[in-house]
């Protein structure tokens, strides 16, 4: 007969077992319960909020280029994460700017330098920042001025969102007062403009449970022209203190052939002295910024609420800069600081800190790589640009990417911390060393004490320089 060697429990024993195992279930529901949570948190994908200006320069108080400017919602906005003192834009003009921006390809490599030009021609559906969203499983909502229209058909890029019906809204109509083609004039202090609607839809979306993550673009048109704000906003700069920008005789004399054709110096800048109203016109885009800014606000204000706001990216950019009359130039459209130089604010959580400054010089092509980057999305082979993250949470972090601006076929802008380096398509040069002269008022580009410096910039002109478009009817 076989011995069985079963070992057999005593009463106690069973009873002391089941006890140990209710213990410990005890212990580790909860523990499982935190472990569950803290994966599902970690695995959340975060939020966009993506905030575009239309034509806003570095006319805003933390950058210090005009201390009469009055944005103390940009400032707000700069205080909760890290905002770029040299940040500039791919293109100083509306149209390529936003289909460089948009596409992750520099005007260059699409041929779209200009308005006018259709950028869907060359700019496929898939390659979009906001289809790489609607691939990741966001919903994607946009209002304003995002995709630069196509010949101001409006609401034409509204294929590359979902959930919106808002279509692109026109200026208000310019009064026929300004200077030329600067047109300014203050409106009734109750007139309503279309970046409020634009906002309003802002609003009512960080203000909505989600049941997705999102991508919500905001686009604002002003401070484009016209400046034709509420009165209220003029109010704010008496025109007896108006300051106008600094300047230097005979600004143009060293500047070659290719950059006199951009500045066009005998038309806006001719027709503003003659008219004598050069005050009301830096008056009237102060105003038109300072409107601007209170709709950034408003924005702000609905994002601070929002039950989402810890889960949510911002980032806040101008398409490009803006001339007032520095060197004998008016509006964008040429190579030099002023026009390509604007407001670039981030907002990551467990990325950045707030008070972040980062001097470290950046383009506009970074923002599809590095919203990708935050949100754990795989970027496209065609993108171009650099991710800012090792800048975003440690903004002295070594950097040696350069920024570079397009403007029409083979004219380029290299800037560093130090230089602007300007190549034009004839072979003309511009240099000014930053260093000693942030107005770039002296071309060092036939100093031979800058030579080296001049060959080490030239080097990283882009070599890619597609054919332009041609024009569509406007």
């Amino acid at each position: 007969m076989k011995q069985d060697n079963r070992h057999i429990e005593a009463p106690e024993d069973t009873k002391r077992r089941k006890n140990l195992f209710l213990f410990f279930s005890c212990l580790l529901v909860p523990l499982c319960g935190h472990l569950s949570s803290s994966l599902s948190a970690a695995e959340k994908k975060p939020n966009v909020l993506f905030i575009a200006v239309d034509d806003l320069n570095h006319w805003v108080g933390h950058l210090g280029r005009n201390k009469q400017a009055k944005t103390p919602n940009i400032e707000r906005l700069a205080k909760l994460g890290v905002t770029f003192t040299r940040a500039y834009c791919a293109a100083p003009v509306c149209n390529p700017s936003h289909a460089a921006l948009m596409s992750g390809m520099r005007p260059g490599t699409t041929g779209v330098y200009d308005n006018g030009q259709d950028w869907k021609a060359v700019v496929g559906k898939d390659k979009t920042l906001t289809t790489q969203f609607l691939n990741a499983g966001y919903e994607v909502f946009g209002s304003g001025k995002i995709y630069h229209a196509n010949a101001h058909r409006p609401g034409e890029w509204t294929d590359y969102f979902v959930g919106s019906k808002e279509k692109v809204t026109s200026h208000p109509t310019a009064k026929n007062d300004g200077v030329g083609g600067i047109k300014f004039q203050p409106l009734t202090d109750d007139s309503k403009l279309s970046d409020e609607a634009i906002v309003n839809y802002g609003i009512k979306h960080l203000g909505t449970k989600h049941e997705k993550p999102f991508f919500l673009a905001v686009g604002l048109h002003k401070p484009h022209m016209p400046w034709n704000v509420p009165k209220k906003y003029y109010d704010l700069f008496p025109l007896d203190g108006i300051e106008l920008p600094p300047t230097t005789k005979d600004d143009l004399t060293d500047v070659p052939a290719g950059g006199l054709k951009f500045a066009k110096p005998m038309g806006d800048h001719a027709a503003m002295l003659k008219s004598g109203r050069w005050k009301e016109a830096v008056q009237a885009y102060l105003a038109t910024i300072a409107y601007c800014d209170a709709q950034i606000g408003r924005l702000l204000d609905a994002y601070e609420k929002s039950p989402e706001k810890e889960n949510t990216i911002v980032v806040f950019w101008g398409d490009h800069g803006w001339h007032l009359g520095e060197k004998e130039h008016w509006r964008k459209f040429a190579l030099w600081e002023e026009s390509t130089r604007m407001p670039f604010i981030w907002i990551a959580p467990g990325v950045t800190k707030p008070g972040g400054v980062c001097e470290r010089t950046v383009d506009l092509m970074s923002v599809y790589p590095t919203l990708l980057s935050l949100s754990g999305i795989a970027k496209p082979q065609h993108v171009e640009g650099a991710d800012l993250k090792p800048l975003l949470a440690e903004p002295k972090a070594k950097w040696e990417t350069p920024a570079i601006t397009t403007y029409h076929l083979n004219n380029h802008s290299i800037r560093t911390e130090r230089f602007r380096y300007i190549r034009y398509a004839d072979g003309g040069e511009e240099l000014y060393d930053h260093n000693v002269d942030e107005y770039e008022w002296t071309n060092l580009a036939n100093d031979p004490k800058f030579a080296d410096a001049k060959a080490a910039l030239k080097k990283l002109l882009p070599v890619k320089n597609a054919p332009e478009l041609p024009r569509t009817k406007e």
